[in-house]
C-alpha cells in the first residue's frame, strides 16, 4: 500500500491557518492594530474603504522593522514576541503566534512600508498571495504602513460569505474600540471612505469612553476600583436605569487584553440582581489585571478566549467589588441604621446659633385707603387695571371675540362642521381644521422653547429596513438635536434611549417614516426638523373623522381655526375649509 499522509504546501497552510485567523475584514483590522501597538506606536490611524472589502491600512510611529525583519513577518510562526515556551505564561505583548501577517498575506494583496529610526531608507514589500512579487529600498518616515486590498481575492466563495458593507463596518468599529479603549494613552483615528468617523487624542480612560460613545455617557458611568492580592479591578459600570436589551457596550479587558468570558459576565449580572428590568444587560468598561501566570491566552486563534488559574476568586471579587461600587454612589440601596439622612446639618453651619425670625410690621397701613377716597358710584376701570385684566383675558379673548361672530354650528356626517359666516355658510373638514390649530400651536410653542428629551425606562426597539436604518445612523447628530437619542443599532434594528418630550411612544413610527421621506442628505435646518415634527404630531392627535363633537367644541374648533395664520390648508396643503356664498347657493336654485 503507497503512503497517503503529505506535507502540505505553504500556500495551502497559509491559506487554512487564514480560516482561523482572517474571518472577515474586522480579523485583518484587529491583527494590525495589535501589531500596531506592541510596535511602541503613540500614534495611530486606521483608514478603511468599503469595510475593508476593497482596502485597509494601518499606519503608526513605532519602532519599524529592518530589511531583514519586514520579510520575515510574512512567514509562518516567525515573531518577536516570544522565543521558547514557558515565554506564554509571562505574556506582555498582543500578539505572540506569529501567524497573522502570513494569514493576512494568503489571502489577500498586502504592501508593507517600514523604517526604523536607525535606517535611512525604509523598505517596501509586496506579496500576493503569499508571494512577494517586489521588495526594495524607499523613503519613508519611521514607523510601518500595512496596506491591505482586496481580501479573498484567490477565495471568491469566502468572499461570498461576507455581509453587507453597513455590517462589516459596524464589525471593524467594534474591533476599532476594543483596542482604542483600553490604549487611551494613544492617539487613535479612524477614516471611512475618506470620511473622518473617529479621533481620539490620548487622554484619561473615562475620557476615552465619553469620546467614543458621546458627552452623554460621562453621567451614566459608576467607577469601579479594587486592588487585592490576586487581582486588580479597574473601570466604570453603567448605572441600572441605563441597561439596555443587547449586549454591545459589555467589554472586559484582561492586562490590557479585550475577552469575552460567560463566567466573569455572569459575576457581573449577580451584583447587578434586583437592579435591572427583565431581559435587561449592564453595561460595563471592566479592566482587570492578574499575574500572567494565572492566565493562559493560547486557548484559540483570536485570543479573546483565555483561562484563569482561579476563576470562583475572581467572580468573588469581581461581584463584590461591583456591588461596593454601586452602593457607595447611591446607586443601589444601603440599609444604614446608624443615622437618619433627614436629619444631617450642612457641616457650614455644624456651630451656627438659631437666630429668632424677625417680622416687620407697618402699623399705618389701610387697606380701604383707596376705596374711601375713590368712592366710585359704578364700576370703574384704571388703565393699569386694564393692562392687568388685558393680560388674564389673552387666552380667552380669540374665543369670546369669535363667538360673537359665530352663534351656533352643527356636525354633519360626523366629519363636517356647517356654521353661519359674515360671508355665507362655512363647511370645515373637522379633522383637517384641528391638524391645522395643532400644528400652528406646536410651532408657536417651540419658536421660544428648545425640545427637550425625555429618557425611556425601557429603550425603544424599531425594526425598519437597512437604508433607513442608515439614513437615521448619518443624521445622528440632527435627531440628538431634536431630543432623539440612539443607543445601539443593528442590520434592520435601532434602538432610542431617549425621545422628544413632546412625543408618546406610539408616535414615534408614524414620525420616523415621515421624516426619512422628507430628509434628503445634508444637515437639516433646525425651522425644518420642528415642521416635520409638528406636522407627524397635529396627523397623529387631531380629531378623527366619525367622532361626534360637542356644539361648543365645533364653535371652539371654528374660532381657532379662522385665527390661523394660514387657515385654509393642512400643513400637506389639503383644503380645511370653504365658504359657500350666498351667489354660489343661489346658482343651486336657479330655474
Amino acid at each position: 500500500m503507497s503512503d497517503i499522509i503529505r506535507l502540505l504546501p505553504d500556500h495551502v497552510a497559509n491559506q487554512i491557518a487564514a480560516g482561523e485567523v482572517v474571518q472577515r475584514p474586522a480579523s485583518v483590522v484587529k491583527e494590525l492594530l495589535e501589531n500596531a501597538i506592541d510596535a511602541g506606536a503613540t500614534r495611530i490611524s486606521l483608514i478603511v474603504k468599503e469595510a475593508g472589502k476593497a482596502h485597509i491600512q494601518v499606519v503608526d510611529n513605532g519602532k519599524g522593522m529592518s530589511e531583514t525583519d519586514a520579510r520575515m513577518c510574512f512567514e509562518r510562526h516567525a515573531t518577536s514576541k516570544i522565543q521558547k515556551a514557558d515565554d506564554l505564561f509571562k505574556l506582555k505583548t498582543k500578539g505572540f503566534r506569529g501567524e497573522a501577517m502570513a494569514s493576512i498575506a494568503a489571502v489577500a494583496q498586502v504592501q508593507l512600508i517600514t523604517k526604523t529610526k536607525a535606517d535611512d531608507l525604509g523598505v517596501r514589500i509586496d506579496v500576493e498571495g503569499s508571494e512577494v512579487t517586489q521588495q526594495q529600498r524607499t523613503t519613508a518616515a519611521q514607523g510601518t504602513s500595512v496596506s491591505v486590498k482586496n481580501l479573498f481575492f484567490n477565495i471568491p466563495a469566502r468572499r461570498n460569505f461576507l455581509k453587507s458593507t453597513p455590517v462589516e463596518f459596524r464589525h471593524i468599529t467594534d474591533e476599532f474600540h476594543r483596542v482604542a479603549l483600553v490604549h487611551h494613552d494613544i492617539h487613535f483615528e479612524l477614516l471611512h471612505n475618506g470620511a473622518e468617523v473617529f479621533q481620539l487624542p490620548p487622554t484619561t480612560p473615562r475620557q476615552r469612553i465619553v469620546h467614543v460613545f458621546g458627552p452623554k455617557f460621562d453621567e451614566r458611568l459608576v467607577p469601579v476600583d479594587e486592588v487585592t492580592e490576586i487581582l486588580q479591578i479597574k473601570g466604570f459600570v453603567l448605572k441600572p436605569s441605563f441597561a439596555k436589551k443587547s449586549r454591545h457596550q459589555q467589554f472586559f479587558f484582561v492586562n490590557n487584553r479585550f475577552i469575552k468570558s460567560g463566567y466573569l459576565h455572569h459575576a457581573v449580572m449577580a451584583a447587578f440582581e434586583g437592579l435591572l428590568s427583565p431581559n435587561h444587560q449592564p453595561g460595563y468598561f471592566l479592566y482587570l489585571s492578574v499575574p500572567p501566570s494565572q492566565l493562559d491566552i493560547n486557548i484559540h486563534p483570536t485570543k479573546t478566549e483565555v483561562k484563569f488559574e482561579d476563576e470562583h476568586a475572581l467572580f468573588a471579587v469581581l461581584r463584590a467589588a461591583i456591588k461596593h461600587s454601586l452602593g457607595q454612589f447611591s446607586v443601589a440601596p444601603v440599609l444604614d441604621f446608624s443615622k437618619d439622612s433627614t436629619l444631617d446639618t450642612p457641616y457650614e453651619q455644624h456651630k451656627a446659633s438659631p437666630v429668632a425670625p424677625r417680622v416687620s410690621v407697618n402699623p399705618d397701613f389701610n387697606p380701604f385707603a383707596h376705596a374711601s377716597r375713590s368712592q366710585p358710584s359704578k364700576k370703574s376701570v384704571s388703565f393699569d387695571d386694564f393692562d392687568a385684566i388685558a393680560s388674564k383675558k389673552t387666552a380667552h379673548t380669540l374665543l369670546e371675540t369669535s363667538s360673537k361672530k359665530i352663534a351656533f354650528a352643527f356636525q354633519f356626517a360626523h366629519k363636517y362642521i356647517i356654521a353661519p359666516h359674515q360671508n355665507g355658510v362655512l363647511v370645515a373638514h373637522q379633522g383637517r381644521a384641528h391638524e391645522r390649530v395643532l400644528y400652528e400651536g406646536y410651532m408657536r410653542t417651540w419658536e421660544t422653547k428648545e425640545v427637550q428629551s425625555q429618557t425611556l425606562a425601557v429603550p425603544l426597539a424599531l425594526t425598519l429596513d437597512s437604508p433607513s436604518i442608515e439614513v437615521l445612523k448619518s443624521h445622528q447628530q440632527t435627531l440628538l438635536d431634536m431630543g432623539f437619542v440612539i443607543d445601539n443599532s443593528d442590520e434592520d434594528t435601532i434602538e432610542f434611549s431617549a425621545i422628544p418630550d413632546v412625543f408618546a411612544i406610539e408616535d414615534i413610527p408614524h414620525f420616523l417614516q415621515l421624516w426619512l421621506t422628507q430628509t434628503t442628505t445634508g444637515t437639516v435646518h433646525a425651522f425644518f426638523q420642528r415642521d416635520v415634527m409638528a406636522q407627524s404630531l397635529a396627523k397623529q392627535r387631531c380629531i378623527p373623522s366619525g367622532r361626534t363633537m360637542e356644539t361648543h367644541e365645533q364653535i371652539e374648533l371654528i374660532h381657532k381655526l379662522l385665527s390661523c395664520k394660514e387657515s385654509d390648508r393642512t400643513p400637506e396643503g389639503k383644503a380645511t375649509f370653504r365658504i359657500l356664498t350666498p351667489q354660489e347657493l343661489d346658482r343651486f336654485f336657479t330655474p
